[in-house]
């Protein structure tokens, strides 16, 4: 059965003392936003999938300064990547969250992100949440509820994993975000089609997307996800830039403590864990298979091609699965994991 997860608070319930790069980052959004708005863009939220259990849903978005558009289509959802990166998020404001008939008010952080777990008790399934703030349109946000009678989900990394990449990794992150668009990305070939297999095995799993990608192309990944015929489920992802006392965001410890709590909201549910042999994805799911032995119900690992590995920085080398009591397999497309995983009794 799932776990309401409960929100953590500091001893002293004071905020902490901003890093002097996250106070500079703060400085330029607030002349950025300053100068968006006398130029007549107004706040719109961009709605992402979120999930939950009978009794909570953690709901997603984030509050984005863009310029003004009839109805509420927002036109970022349209634009590509690199200008998603360069839209203004307005920090501190308050969302409005309707779910049936109840109403609740959260603050976005000061990325312009809301994160927020409620307590509400809704039946299993897909469900349609309402968001809006004193200045935008209301618009609609999906959310998942795991039936606590489930006790099979699947987590996804994206890079290539679901998705072929092809670049080295210190350009992927730059390229992914200012140049590519869902039409300019390619698949790996067989994975929807072992997800979409994997989900008939498996009634009513969850996937999750994890990676560690910034929000600001969370709408394109969900395009290129539907439109190469993905299942549908949440992307887990991560803000970029300064955090509140480090320059930059660890990718790897976002994985990490994704898995953690995904594990602490679901301690009934044994993971899929699928990702590469280019990243730490290895090495990420071994650690956590030896700390999580009872929530995983298997690793499957897509391996890279001679050339993509060699974008990628080389091969992992991690040797978890040899001490590991779960099922490892290895297979360089969905086709080939979808054998082994069969022959492994994972399909």
């Amino acid at each position: 059965m799932a776990r309401t997860p409960k929100a953590s608070a500091t001893a002293t319930g004071a905020e902490p003392i901003l890093h002097l790069a996250a106070r500079a980052e703060d400085a330029i959004h607030d002349l950025r936003e300053r100068f968006a708005r006398r130029r007549g863009q107004i706040p719109t939220i961009v709605p992402y999938a979120g999930y939950g259990a009978p009794g909570w849903v953690r709901v997603l978005c984030r509050v984005l300064l863009t310029r003004p558009t009839e109805g509420n289509d927002p036109r970022y959802k349209k634009i590509r990547g690199w200008r998603s990166f360069t839209s203004v998020p307005v920090h501190d404001t308050t969302v409005t969250i309707g779910i049936g008939e109840v109403e609740q008010r959260v603050v976005a952080d000061r990325g312009g992100v809301v994160d927020t777990v409620l307590e509400v008790d809704l039946e299993p399934g897909w469900h349609t949440i309402t968001l809006r703030t004193d200045e935008t349109e209301t618009v609609e946000a999906r959310v998942f509820i795991v039936d606590p009678t489930v006790t099979v989900g699947i987590i996804s990394d994206v890079d290539d994993t679901v998705m072929v990449t092809a670049l080295p990794r210190p350009f992927l992150a730059a390229w992914n975000t200012f140049v590519l668009d869902e039409h300019a990305r390619r698949p790996v070939p067989g994975m929807a089609v072992l997800y979409e297999r994997l989900t008939r095995s498996h009634t009513g799993a969850p996937v999750f997307y994890l990676s560690t990608g910034a929000w600001n192309v969370a709408p394109t990944l969900t395009r290129f996800l539907s439109r190469n015929l993905y299942p549908t489920g949440p992307l887990l992802l991560t803000d970029w830039g300064p955090t509140h006392d480090r320059w930059f965001r660890s990718g790897r410890n976002h994985k990490v403590d994704t898995l953690t709590r995904l594990a602490r909201e679901f301690p009934g549910m044994r993971w899929l864990l699928i990702g590469d042999d280019g990243q730490h994805d290895e090495e990420i799911y071994g650690q956590f298979t030896e700390a999580h032995p009872q929530n995983v119900e298997g690793v499957a690992i897509r391996q890279l091609s001679n050339s993509e590995a060699v974008l990628a920085g080389g091969r992992s080398k991690s040797d978890a699965q040899s001490s590991s009591s779960v099922p490892w397999v290895y297979a360089p497309d969905g086709a080939g994991l979808a054998e082994r995983l069969a022959d492994s009794g994972l399909l």
